[in-house]
């Protein structure tokens, strides 16, 4: 063979590898596994809140049988200890140093905005079941932070402070914890009740894992107001429900708690301290919806505990992801296509029984339960719907645009109108 026809001959070869490469490279990365870095408080005031979290993903794998889209799934699990710098290290490790496709998780505002700001650089998918801050969805938000199975932290107490107008009420404090999420929870509820012509009479703040709720206990008792509303999670509803029973409150005033506060993660090692209380949430785990019924008996039959707001809304996440990673035949690697699709999936086989879908700004609407928590025959305490709000936007009844021009809801802006 001449030189001629060895540089045709070998080219046409490389030419010819390099056709049979490009599906053999799809066909490699198609054959890897998804790798998702799933962040939790496994330690810290909601390390009872982030045990579920964890519990609420497997749960859903092992239904799948650890494969979404078409690939297997490697779950890495990091602790985020309740704190922002945690959090952003911990999600730097699995974005740089464990080459996760995607992140989920978070409890805890505060380690939720840590990492939201990471991937804002990064370009990672972020996935944020129960990360709850507003502004994620609304002023300051970020494409590849997408809240599949979340919601606004407002969103469920602006209907709570209108349900509160129609019992008659005309007077409330309210007590939270000190940080976004109460502030944005207390918010809502204090804009729309104080709209509807209600008064917020006083609001007390404190620090996560408060021991002593006593003297705040005193000053609400002597208020003297038609109902008191909390926003507690973790360590810190239990001690506040028990603390407000003990106190004598129970029976008198009417305890009003943010979803959180009467959670199964709570609740479930509770007795009648915990009995009658309202408060509002897209999931009711005592719900008689036959898919919500169902969803609550196969957890409570795997796990032995009756399923908690955590467990819930991170198994519908990945289900939404899922689904979405279906329709992508797998390919997590072209993040745009991925996450655009991610937005324009409806989750319509989800545990709520109703098909949910994103509105304009990439928020779940949902209907909102007013619940009460009541005893089950068997003894344990669990939430049952007494009033449902359909269709709640994450901006209520007001115009967005409207909406928007307004500061999100702090400790000093809690959209309280003046009398």
């Amino acid at each position: 063979m001449d030189r001629r026809q060895f540089l045709k001959t070998s080219t046409a070869a490389v030419a010819a590898a390099g056709v049979g490469a490009a599906p053999w490279r799809a066909a490699q990365a198609q054959a890897t596994p998804i790798k998702i870095g799933l962040l939790a408080p496994l330690t810290g005031v909601v390390a009872s809140g982030g045990k579920e979290m964890v519990e609420g993903v497997q749960f859903y794998l092992d239904q799948v049988k650890n494969e979404m889209g078409g690939r297997k799934v490697e779950l890495v699990i990091e602790d985020d200890a309740s704190n922002p710098d945690t959090a952003l290290q911990k999600a730097r490790r699995l974005v740089e140093q464990g080459n996760c496709h995607m992140l989920i998780g978070n409890l805890l505002a505060n380690t939720g905005l840590a990492v939201a700001n990471y991937v804002k650089g990064t370009g990672t998918p972020y996935f944020i079941p129960i990360i709850a801050a507003d502004d994620l969805t609304q002023r300051a938000r970020i494409k590849n932070v997408i809240r599949v199975a979340g919601y606004t932290a407002s969103a469920f107490t602006h209907p709570f402070g209108d349900w509160c107008l129609k019992q008659g009420y005309k007077k409330i404090a309210t007590i939270s914890q000190d940080y976004t999420f109460g502030h944005e929870q207390c918010g809502g509820l204090a804009q729309v009740f104080t709209e509807g012509g209600g008064q917020i009479v006083q609001q007390f703040w404190h620090p996560l894992n408060t021991a002593d709720f006593s003297p705040y206990l005193g000053q609400l008792a002597d208020l003297k107001v038609d109902a008191i509303f909390a926003m507690e999670t973790g360590a810190d509803s239990t001690r506040l429900i028990q603390q407000y029973a003990s106190f004598g409150l129970k029976g008198k005033t009417p305890l009003l708690m943010a979803m959180n506060g009467t959670d199964q993660s709570v609740i479930r090692t509770m007795g009648p301290e915990c009995e009658g209380i309202i408060a509002a949430a897209h999931f009711a785990e005592g719900s008689d919806v036959p898919t919500t019924a169902k969803f609550s008996k196969e957890y409570e039959a795997k796990y032995g505990k009756i399923p908690s707001l955590y467990g819930f809304s991170m198994y519908s996440g990945m289900m939404w992801i899922d689904a979405a990673l279906k329709k992508v035949g797998g390919k997590v690697e072209d993040r745009e296509v991925f996450i655009d699709t991610v937005l324009k999936t409806e989750l319509d086989n989800s545990p709520l029984g109703k098909t949910v879908k994103f509105d304009d700004y990439g928020n779940p609407i949902y209907d909102v339960y007013i619940r009460k928590t009541v005893k089950r025959a068997d003894g344990k305490f669990w939430n049952i719907p007494i009033e449902t709000y359909p269709n709640v936007s994450q901006f209520w009844k007001y115009d967005p645009a409207t909406y928007l021009k307004q500061p999100a809801y702090s400790r000093t802006f809690q959209g309280i109108k003046k009398t």
